[in-house]
């Protein structure tokens, strides 16, 4: 890994890496060089993960819409890893269906995930960075998995976009609040990735129809967002905070 994305001497705590991006983030960290606390509410299989990384990683239980359990998280992957120091807020969830149809109990449970479980990731990390001395070292790196749902009308997914509007909002208000305090924060914007989360969508005539109306009629790779991710949570991102970075192969376009 290039100097200007290396991670060594860091401590790296990433949501949702049971599966999908917040896996591939765990993995580009640890192979630029960071200890990884690995944390989700599925630890059977962040522990196959943990494998995968070796002696740097740990699985930590976490569910990010409870605050309880967010601190847990912190404090176990801390007594693991020591001070961390980064931060991938990346633990979401979709809901799909058009807006007339959808129960407002769902509506509620993907602001709880996508919403309040980054404003809990965040805040707790930022406390402990904060304490840690971030003011002085400027070193505390926080990075918000948002969406290009943020700012695209994507029709049956009006609480995925909605919440994802408030994620992105949310990053920069946070960045302001901690720009004194050493800690940068950062939001991503990802385009359509095949995941968990989509492959059944992507596989139907729908899915298939939405790819050829991309401008490059395909849909982007895991590995496409390895460099931002590195970047951000590293030293080399000193005087980037507050920003947004759309990565979407020109999706959005």
């Amino acid at each position: 890994m290039d100097k200007y994305f290396d991670m060594s001497g860091r401590a790296v705590l990433v949501t949702g890496a049971s599966s999908g991006l917040g896996r591939r983030f765990a993995l580009v960290l640890a192979n630029a060089g960071a200890k990884v606390a690995v944390a989700a509410r599925r630890t059977d299989r962040l522990q196959n993960l943990v494998d995968e990384i070796g002696d740097s990683a740990v699985a930590v239980e976490m569910d990010v819409q409870d605050e309880a359990s967010v601190i847990a998280g912190f404090d176990a992957a801390e007594a693991a890893l020591g001070p961390i120091d980064s931060v991938i807020a990346n633990a979401g969830m979709n809901s799909q269906g058009m807006a007339v149809d959808i129960a407002a109990e769902e509506f509620s449970r993907v602001f709880d995930v996508n919403v309040k479980g980054a404003f809990l990731t965040a805040r707790e990390g930022a406390r402990r960075m904060i304490a840690a001395g971030s003011k002085d070292s400027g070193r505390g790196r926080i990075v918000l998995t948002a969406s290009i749902g943020a700012f695209t009308v994507l029709p049956g997914l009006a609480g995925y976009c909605a919440s994802k509007a408030a994620v992105l909002q949310m990053g920069k208000v946070l960045a302001r609040e901690w720009a004194g305090k050493g800690v940068n924060v950062n939001i991503i914007c990802p385009g359509y990735i095949e995941t968990e989360l989509n492959t059944g969508w992507f596989a139907s005539e729908g899915g298939q129809r939405q790819i050829a109306g991309f401008p490059r009629r395909r849909l982007m790779e895991e590995s496409d967002l390895d460099a931002i991710v590195a970047y951000l949570a590293s030293d080399a991102a000193r005087a980037v905070t507050g920003s947004v970075f759309t990565i979407d192969d020109g999706q959005s376009l």
